[in-house]
Order: structure tokens, then sequence, then C-alpha cells
């Protein structure tokens, strides 16, 4: 058995761009050979998958999987929306849905989950899949909601297959209600947020710092009307409540009808089942949401290779 020596593994490291793990790992499998430790790098898919980590990957599909009183949204990045309309990819996106619904949405436990039909993890496989593919992938996010009694609805906008797209929806509501008519709301309410994009359920729900940013700005608007303190303080509580309006769930105005108020709308839904229907969660998983995407200079590029 040859020695497997750090100056072995940084060589393997700087020719495959692998990580030293991974390299210290191929050289033990190959006797220390550093060809054969390349060749088995590529097999592997661990070389061109440590090249391409760099690139940033900003597209991909985000998908929902439901089972019961519990659902999950993920979110697998591409580099390209070619890749997202890949059947591979989509058959990976979905497993992962599936994975992370047997975890309860946790991210950490879905990627060290045993991938289905695989004696890997997910990680391993979306790494193994990038020399496959030839692009950067990355499994980016994982939120699993659930309730006692009712149902998790789930929604995909502008679905690219059943499941699959760009922008998914979790609305989870506890109730004794029928499934079918609890469902129904859901994804009503659901296609509400997905149009809406509200910051909080509830307003005791709303981040302090983003009330207050608010209102200091509100603030400074007020004053500059030249009006006194007295007044400016009730012009504050009206437009801070014109701004739950704007941004949180239980509070803004339902876009399908255009003038019922959420918490009215669910209300009056229970009334007609019968029984109480309570929001008690909802997420809203936007693909790419959040990532600096790199904007390129084709032009300076070309410029900087004609050696301009």
């Amino acid at each position: 058995m040859a020695q497997i020596t750090a100056a072995l593994v940084k060589e393997l490291r700087e020719k495959s761009g692998a990580g030293m793990m991974d390299c210290k790992k191929a050289l033990t499998e190959n006797d220390g050979d550093v060809e054969a430790s390349m060749d088995w790098l590529r097999q592997k898919g661990i070389s061109k998958a440590e090249k391409k980590a760099s690139r940033v990957a900003a597209e991909g599909l985000v998908a929902v999987a439901s089972s019961g009183t519990s659902a999950v949204a993920v979110e697998v990045n591409s580099e390209t929306d070619f890749v997202a309309r890949n059947e591979q990819f989509q058959t990976i996106v979905k497993n992962v849905a599936e994975v992370a619904l047997e975890n309860a949405g946790d991210y950490d436990a879905t990627k060290s989950a045993t991938y289905p039909g695989a004696s890997q993890s997910v990680e391993a496989e979306i790494t193994e899949t990038v020399g496959t593919i030839g692009e950067n992938m990355n499994f980016r996010r994982s939120i699993g909601l659930n309730v006692s009694k009712g149902i998790v609805s789930t929604y995909i906008h502008n679905a690219v297959v059943p499941g699959l797209g760009k922008l998914a929806v979790l609305v989870a509501l506890e109730s004794d209600a029928d499934a079918a008519v609890l469902d129904a709301l859901g994804k009503q309410l659901a296609m509400h947020v997905a149009a809406t994009n509200p910051q909080a359920m509830s307003i005791d729900d709303m981040s302090a710092d983003a009330v207050e940013r608010e209102k200091a700005v509100l603030v400074e608007q007020a004053r500059e009307s030249g009006k006194p303190d007295n007044i400016i303080e009730k012009m504050i509580v009206g437009r801070m409540n014109k701004f739950y309006q704007e941004v949180v769930f239980l509070e803004q105005t339902f876009v399908i009808d255009g003038e019922t108020k959420i918490s009215k709308v669910i209300e009056n839904a229970g009334k007609d089942a019968g029984t109480e229907i309570k929001l008690t969660g909802f997420v809203r998983l936007e693909l790419g949401d959040g990532i600096e995407k790199v904007e390129e200079d084709f032009a300076a590029e070309v410029a900087a290779v004609a050696g301009k």
C-alpha cells in the first residue's frame, strides 16, 4: 500500500479541483496512483463538480410534496433554465422533495438522507449528477409544514410539470372540516400568497425591525407636512394600519374577490363548514430568491480575449 502523502493530495487537488478529503479518498482507493485517482474522481462526478461549484446556480426548480397532514417545498438550483427542463434534473428535484417529506422538511436531515434507489446521500447524488449534466447544481432550501388535524395545501404557480415550477406555496389549515373543503380554500389562499408575497402571517409575527423602519419613514414623511406631533401620531396609526393591510397575510384583501379581508375569508369558510378553520402557517418559496446573479458583460469578455 503506497503512502498517501500531503504532496500527493496537493498534486491531485490542483489537477482535479476536487476537495482535499475527496482527493485523499481517491488516492487511497487507487494505491497512490494520481492518474487512476483522476479517473476515479471523474467517474464519481466529483472532479467536475468541484470545478463548477464556484459558478452561480440561480435557475432550477422548486417542488412540493404532501402526504396526510404534512407537506414540504424544496428548491434545487442549476446554472441555466435549459437544465431545469431536463427530465433527469426534474426527477432529481421530485425525489429530493419526497425525501424532504420523509424528514418533515428538515434541510440538514434531507441532505444527509439516502437518495431513493441509491446507496449514497442526497447531497452526494447531486454532486455526482453535476458531472453528468455538466452544470453546477445545489440543493438550497427545504421547508415543511404540518397540522395535527386538517390539511396543508400545496400550489405551484405556472408549473413546468405537475409539482415542479418556479414558485411554490404551502398553506396550513387546522380544522375538523372536510378535507376537500379545506383543500379548495387552501388552494385559493395559496394563489393569494403567490400573488401578494406577504411578509408575515399576522401583525404579531411581523419583524420588529421592519415595523420600526416603516414607522421611521412614515414619521419623517409626516413631519415634512409641518403638522403638530399630536396630529402626526394619529396619522402614523392610520398609515401603519394601511402598511399592515399591504404586507400581513391575515390583514390583506383577498385577491380573488378584491374586497374581503383574508381573516374574514377564513372565518366565513369556517361558518359554512360548521366548524372553526385556523390558518397556522404558510410558506412561499420563489426560485432564486435572494441569490445574487452575476451579470456578465459579453462584449468586454470578447475584447479581453482579443487583447484589447
